[in-house]
């Protein structure tokens, strides 16, 4: 196999996997030569070759099969390490979080370009989480160790987390900062067991400057996994050195993790990324459209598109920016100005999708479980107070997130006249004004409801 030909390979690759996993994954790999059907291949670390192998391996060969290449299957080897050039200018950020300039093999993931602070909109539910993030990435004595962001998916957790790497890189290069996934630490530790050196697993861990570990939920339940991780945890924390953790729920509701780690997670500070909320779609949308004039010039985008999608789209950000770019993408092949009902057709299966109703049926169960109380409670007849008012609250939340009538929701809380239901909305419209508890249960029922 010629070079060419892998030049022809690898442009038919980045067409199928996509620019980013292209860059990340495949770009990084050097063709050293093809013998008894064995396609040999450099790579820069064992991680991205293990990697490559299990997540890509059988594409390549697809492509290589398919361009008349006789091969049977492939190999990965770290190439012998070089005297360090400095980084070709037109490649600024391809930059590894977890290859610091005087190791050769570490184990994380690399950084994506994109997310960084400059990148990273903000707004009401995340203010408090790109401040804290903000604040990791200056560097020094943090009175927060560890940082732990949680929230649902697309919310900017691993957006931050990079955007921290990013910085801490930037401001001093010779930090050994590791970013990578639970399901990557994982990886490594099994591998470690495997063959036998878990010295060197230790070792390559417990010497970093800051370890960031993404979606920590996948190391629940994972016994092995986490003896590790927290014997990690442990160490580092004893060092002074920062830990940056992300999650799907906070750790006390993390199911079948451990109750020290769950209590270690918890000493420092944990950050909950709220949905988001219309004035931060919108911004965000806003934003992307400025980097899209860019790639797509001269597409002129109607007044009040960006308004209907950040109404429309609530699921998370990268539904809302996957809209967009398939909205600028269509109107450019088809040569049209991007208006409401280009926007309507264009995107109907993800508008359909994203009109999720809420039931009365289902505010009343999560009340029900919120407050600790049977079901057959909020429609039954007892009436007091610690069922009367979760009861209320879930009468007002049926006004207000659905579209029900009073006497339809008073029929389905046990037949109750529409004036009950009214009184109850009421009454907690005066409460939430005075009660903290009360707004925050709302808040947080309404979150639940609407995720």
């Amino acid at each position: 196999m010629t070079d060419d030909t892998w030049g022809r390979i690898r442009d038919d690759l980045e067409k199928s996997i996509g620019k980013n996993n292209f860059v990340t994954w495949i770009a990084p790999l050097e063709f050293r030569a093809l013998e008894d059907g064995v396609a040999r291949f450099g790579v820069p670390t064992s991680f991205v070759g293990d990697w490559v192998n299990r997540n890509f391996g059988d594409k390549i060969l697809e492509h290589l099969t398919r361009s008349g290449v006789d091969v049977d299957r492939l190999e990965f080897a770290v190439a012998a390490q070089k005297p360090a050039e400095p980084a070709p200018a037109a490649q600024p950020r391809r930059a590894v979080a977890a290859e610091p300039r005087d190791e050769g093999d570490m184990p994380g993931a690399p950084l994506d370009s994109r997310f960084t602070f400059d990148s990273f909109v903000t707004g009401k539910p995340n203010e408090l989480a790109h401040a804290a993030a903000r604040r990791v990435a200056e560097g020094g004595p943090v009175a927060f160790n560890p940082l732990f962001l949680y929230g649902g998916v697309g919310l900017g957790k691993t957006h931050l987390m990079h955007a921290i790497a990013w910085d801490l890189l930037q401001r001093a290069p010779e930090k050994k900062v590791v970013y990578l996934s639970a399901e990557q630490f994982m990886y490594r530790f099994v591998q470690a067991l495997r063959e036998r050196d878990m010295m060197g697993f230790k070792s390559l861990f417990r010497s970093v400057d800051v370890l960031m570990v993404d979606d920590v939920q996948f190391i629940a339940g994972k016994d092995s996994t986490q003896e590790e991780f927290f014997h990690t945890f442990n160490a580092l924390v004893d060092q002074n050195k920062q830990i940056v953790i992300s999650a799907d729920r906070a750790p006390g509701e993390i199911k079948d993790l451990e109750d020290r780690i769950r209590s270690r997670l918890q000493c420092g500070l944990v950050v909950d990324l709220h949905p988001t909320d219309y004035e931060l779609r919108l911004g965000i949308l806003q934003q992307k459209v400025e980097l899209y004039r860019i790639q797509y010039p001269g597409l002129v985008i109607a007044g009040g598109v960006l308004e209907f999608l950040a109404h429309r789209i609530t699921t998370n950000v990268r539904v809302l920016e996957g809209a967009l770019t398939r909205l600028f993408a269509f109107a450019s092949l088809v040569g049209k100005e991007i208006t409401l009902d280009l926007a309507q057709d264009c995107l109907a299966d993800i508008l359909r999708a994203s009109d999720r109703k809420v039931t009365i049926e289902e505010i009343q169960r999560k009340v029900s479980e919120h407050y600790n109380m049977r079901l057959s409670d909020m429609v039954g007849p007892k009436r007091h107070r610690t069922i009367a008012r979760p009861r209320q609250i879930a009468m007002y939340l049926s006004k207000q997130l659905t579209q029900r009538s009073l006497p339809e929701i008073g029929r389905r809380f046990g037949g109750r006249d529409h004036t009950t239901v009214m009184h109850a909305v009421k009454r907690i419209e005066e409460l939430r004004g005075k009660d903290s508890q009360i707004e925050e249960d709302l808040e947080l029922l309404r979150r639940m409801l609407e995720a």
